[in-house]
Parts: C-alpha cells; sequence; structure tokens
C-alpha cells in the first residue's frame, strides 16, 4: 500500500524497480551458484563494476532531484559524492590496524610515512562502523546547510549558482591535495582490507556490496519519488518554473531549496561511500569538476524530470566509458561531448522523452 501511494502514476519507476529486484537475483545467483565453467556466470570483476554503476545511478538520482525539480543546476555534486567516500575510506583506513606496511596498529601507512605521530582529531571514531556511517551522511549534510544557507538565502540563482557550485568543489580538489590535511595527500586513501571483518577480496563480500548498492538505489529513489510527490515536491516544481511568483504567494523559497539540496547531497554521499570498498580507492581526483560535469550529462541523456531518466543515463554513459577507455581511450571525451550535443539538439527530453514520445505519453 506504501509503495503503491509512492509509485502512483509512475510505470516508469515501477518498470525500474522491477528490473532493479531481477537484477538484484540474478547477479549474485549467477556468481556463486552457476559454474565458472559455464557461459552464464558472471565473474566477481562484473558484478563490481556493475555495484559500481549502481552508486553512479544513486548519484544521478541525486543530481536529477535538485536539476530536474528544483532547477538548480548543480555542478558540484561530485564533491559530496566525493565526502562520503572519504569518510568510509577512513573507516577502511582504520580497519587495516597493524596489517600495513609499516605495521602501525593505529596510524595508517601514509602517515607514518609523512612521520606523523599521532592520529589527527578528526579521525578518532572512525574505527567504529556506526560512527563512521553517521559521519557519511553528516559531513555531505553539514557542507550542503552551509553553502545552500549562503547561496539561497542570498539569492544567488542560475548560471551564478552553478559556477559557485563547480567552484567549491574544484576548491576541495585542490585542499584534498594537501598532504598536511591528513587525508593522504595526492595518493589519497587505498589498501583497505575487510569491512565489518569480511576480507574485500572475498567473492561473498563483493556480491554483499552489490546488494547494499542495489538496495539504496532502490531505497533513494523510493525516498526521492514520496518528496516529489508530497506538497514539497509540487511547490520545489513551482520554484523552478516561476520562483518569483511562488515568494509572492508567501512561501519560503530558501527553505524548500535547502531542505532539497541538503537531501540530494546526502544521497550523493551514500553513493561514494557504496563506491569506495569496491573501487578500493578514494583520492582528490573524484573532486574534479569534470566528474560533477559528467553527472549532468547522464540527467541530460537520460531525461531530466524523470529520476529513473538519470539511472538510464548514468548506466548508459558508464557502460560507454568503460568500453571505450579500454578499447579507445583517446575517442572517449569526444565521444561524451558528441552526446550530449547530440542530445542537447534532438532529444531535449533525454532517453525517456523520446521513449515517451512514441508510447504518447506527454512530459
Amino acid at each position: 500500500m506504501f509503495f503503491s501511494k509512492i509509485l502512483n502514476n509512475d510505470t516508469g519507476g515501477r518498470i525500474f524497480l522491477s528490473i532493479l529486484l531481477a537484477v538484484t537475483i540474478l547477479v549474485p545467483l549467477l556468481n556463486i551458484v552457476v559454474s565458472p565453467e559455464s557461459p552464464w556466470h558472471l565473474s566477481t570483476y562484473t558484478v563490481t563494476i556493475i555495484g559500481k554503476y549502481l552508486t553512479y545511478a544513486l548519484l544521478a538520482i541525486a543530481v536529477d532531484l535538485v536539476w530536474g525539480y528544483l532547477g538548480i543546476l548543480s555542478l558540484g555534486h561530485g564533491a559530496f559524492f566525493a565526502l562520503g567516500g572519504y569518510t568510509m575510506g577512513m573507516y577502511l583506513m582504520r580497519q587495516i590496524g597493524d596489517r600495513g606496511v609499516y605495521g602501525n596498529p593505529i596510524l595508517p601507512d601514509f602517515m607514518v610515512f609523512l612521520d606523523w605521530s599521532e592520529l589527527p582529531w578528526f579521525w578518532y571514531g572512525f574505527d567504529q562502523f556506526w560512527f563512521a556511517m553517521i559521519m557519511v551522511i553528516f559531513v555531505p549534510g553539514l557542507l550542503a546547510f552551509v553553502f545552500g544557507w549562503l547561496a539561497f538565502r542570498s539569492r544567488v540563482t542560475g548560471v551564478y549558482l552553478s559556477i559557485m557550485t563547480q567552484a567549491l568543489v574544484y576548491a576541495l580538489m585542490l585542499t584534498f591535495f594537501r598532504n598536511e590535511l591528513g587525508f593522504g595527500g595526492n595518493n589519497g586513501l587505498t589498501d583497505f582490507k575487510d569491512i565489518l571483518g569480511f576480507s574485500l577480496q572475498l567473492d561473498s563480500t563483493r556480491v554483499g556490496l552489490f546488494i547494499a548498492s542495489s538496495v539504496a538505489l532502490a531505497a533513494g529513489y523510493l525516498a526521492s519519488r514520496a518528496v516529489t510527490n508530497s506538497r514539497l515536491g509540487r511547490v520545489a516544481v513551482a520554484i523552478r518554473d516561476s520562483e518569483s511568483r511562488v515568494r509572492f504567494i508567501g512561501y519560503r523559497v530558501e527553505n524548500v531549496q535547502l531542505f532539497i539540496f541538503i537531501f540530494s547531497a546526502i544521497m550523493a554521499g551514500i553513493a561514494g561511500a557504496l563506491y569506495v570498498p569496491q573501487v578500493g580507492i578514494i583520492n582528490p581526483g573524484e573532486f574534479s569538476p569534470i566528474n560533477s560535469i559528467e553527472m549532468v550529462i547522464w540527467v541530460a541523456i537520460g531525461g531530466r524530470y524523470t529520476l529513473y531518466g538519470g539511472v538510464i543515463g548514468a548506466l548508459l554513459v558508464n557502460y560507454s566509458k568503460t568500453f571505450l577507455t579500454s578499447a579507445m581511450p583517446e575517442a572517449w571525451l569526444f565521444v561524451l561531448g558528441g552526446m550530449f550535443i547530440l542530445v542537447t539538439i534532438f532529444l531535449p527530453k533525454g532517453i525517456v522523452g523520446l521513449i515517451n514520445k512514441y508510447r504518447g505519453v506527454n512530459g
């Protein structure tokens, strides 16, 4: 009953969640149950790649929520994704203990290498999983609150706000490159051993992370759909279409913008936290502005103002990236730019818009 209410008149969402459920069941079975000699067997590497794509899909939903429904073109959501990743990375580094290269039970290897004598205060508590999970939500949410509170109350909008979000992510990238900050500098955080006591090298752990990513994606979609279907979501769309009119009739526009911006940032942080143990590293490169621009392209290609369109775009673009960067690495950026130009000119509503056109559905 609860899910039916959230997904009311959301045929695309029902199809997406049904496919996601099928994939969540089939992928582990094809990896664990099916013999490696069988052509139907899925390697653990493939399971990890799919799990990584699912974290990107959750990130795309977060971007679509603020761009498609609120009208804020954020070019800095990579900051929230990377911060979520760093908080998870700090937990994973603390789990290494004396199994590191230098055998220090407290200090991560990079701190020993840089002659640090004690653990920085902001690393305290990250030896506990529950604390790390709180930080996964709190750190991106706090940054979104501070940035959003200053920007929205100053009524910064349009391209100026987009530039500010990109400046934010670029500033964080430069900051995290510094060795003295205490986050691994250029090399970042890596060489993770286990999570919750389970070795990250085990196939079963990889499958578990894949399932966790799938569950988080489904939960993120349902939570976002609940927001967009609520009165708050309808006000957000009204702000997107005519902010001055919404202010005129008495709504506190900045409060609506701030809530959805924080909610979106937290989802991006959770996506980053699930991404890191699957890829095995987090470094300042994740803050790169080009990453945040790619996220916008995912949503534009899939179709914004749909939520599941962002998922389609994220999966399509990242699969293409995986294939082309191995087959023709020098061509990838040209292909990405070409896809964005073609969609902008010929498919302004993205792939979902094209599908709806042939189905005779408006919007």
